[in-house]
């Protein structure tokens, strides 16, 4: 997984990192996972909060009526691969057929979406450069949490995410089974500070 930085900004100008505004960008890749992504959307619920979910395509396909729950309730959604490729060991065929065939899979359900999180954050400038050209908008971050760290404590993803956070970060957390025990820990601490939490 990437890590957040200016040189990645200066290297990717064309993604967004952090967006120039005094709001904070939730966002969860890799759902919809039953128990998981239920439980996220009940802490927005009580929150108040918005929040972007880069789903699976994969996912969305076992989980359709999870998905559907996470547009009746409010949220962004984007477009996350189809099998969570890693665009940098993927021919560039292959890579932008499985984007397309998650957005074909979003489109079945009757709603749409150009936002786009590559998988590890990893896709080459050619992959890039035909999202592009289709349209999408690519969103990387500037705060990740690393919940899904099976060496990450708790306490350790909180510190990651209260010494990176700032006026419009784009933070990354996992609404999948992995990350489930860290993000049942960090995220009502960070939604507890109150902070104007916006959908992307």
């Amino acid at each position: 997984m990437l890590r957040s930085s200016w040189y990645y900004n200066l290297l990717y100008p064309k993604r967004f990192w952090r967006f120039k505004d005094n709001n904070v960008y939730l966002s969860f890749d890799d759902g919809p996972i039953p128990e998981v992504t239920p439980w996220v959307l009940k802490q927005l619920k009580q929150f108040k909060a918005k929040a972007t979910f880069f789903c699976i395509g994969d996912n969305i396909k076992k989980h359709p009526e999870i998905f559907q729950q996470i547009i009746d309730e409010g949220h962004s959604i984007g477009n996350h691969s189809m099998h969570h490729l890693n665009g940098w060991i993927t021919n560039t065929e292959d890579y932008i057929e499985d984007v397309n065939n998650c957005q074909q899979t979003i489109k079945q359900l009757n709603t749409d979406t150009c936002l786009f999180r590559p998988p590890y954050g990893k896709c080459t400038s050619k992959q890039a450069k035909i999202l592009h050209q289709k349209g999408f908008k690519i969103v990387m971050w500037d705060v990740i949490t690393k919940d899904y760290d099976a060496g990450k404590s708790p306490q350790d993803c909180f510190k990651i995410y209260k010494s990176q956070v700032r006026n419009g970060s784009i933070i990354v957390m996992h609404d999948s089974q992995k990350a489930f025990k860290n993000l049942q820990y960090i995220l009502p601490k960070i939604l507890n500070e109150k902070l104007h939490f916006k959908a992307i």
